[in-house]
């Protein structure tokens, strides 16, 4: 990366810093309002505020905290950006998104039914998301580790997954091989980490 580039992702950084830090103060200043300055200023909302408080609060948590998973997945992204290419940290971004939704709306589920109930709802909502998010979870894990770890790169010539061809790109979720007949295999990175890699040697 160039001088020019480098000071560019920085400054990109700290703008997403920035808006992190400012949908956090956003939430917690709309938090205060709505079950604290409210109810003091105008008592007849009071009692509704207090009858539906689980559910404002459910409200509040989705909207602001997907904001706040968004913009701690585009932070995430530039922080990388700074000594990874662009593939490696787009697949950071994306994990992070699919976590942080998924926690996200784990405590919404939980927060909307409160007490023990909350625990239970919570951790079964969890585990719902987790096992629904198994294999996509799986593949972004293994793209995510084939791009920091880099055993094949983009212009290989490989054999993975029973597929031979040149490697044309590696995303999130697959790893794109030409074969030689000019088809495009799709092959799930999981299966990749999963198998035996060769790596044909390239003709001079």
């Amino acid at each position: 990366m160039s001088k020019e580039g480098y000071i560019r992702t920085l400054r990109r950084a700290k703008k997403v810093a920035v808006k992190l830090v400012l949908w956090i103060l956003t939430y917690i200043a709309s938090a205060a309002i709505t079950f604290i300055c409210i109810p003091q200023l105008i008592p007849t909302l009071a009692v509704f505020i207090k009858d539906y408080m689980a559910y404002i609060a459910v409200a509040l948590t989705l909207g602001f905290g997907y904001a706040i998973v968004q913009s701690i997945a585009e932070l995430a992204y530039w922080i990388l950006r700074v000594k990874h290419p662009h593939p490696t940290a787009a697949a950071a971004r994306s994990l992070i998104k699919m976590l942080g939704i998924g926690g996200l709306l784990a405590a919404a589920a939980g927060g909307a039914v409160g007490g023990a109930g909350a625990v239970a709802l919570g951790g079964f909502m969890g585990m719902v998301i987790g096992f629904a998010a198994q294999q996509t979870l799986s593949q972004a894990l293994s793209g995510l580790f084939l791009l920091l770890i880099r055993p094949i790169k983009i212009g290989d010539k490989v054999t993975v997954a029973g597929e031979t061809g040149i490697v044309e790109d590696i995303s999130t979720m697959f790893t794109i091989v030409r074969k030689e007949d000019g088809t495009k295999a799709l092959i799930p990175n999981n299966s990749i980490l999963g198998g035996k890699i060769y790596i044909h040697p390239t003709k001079t």
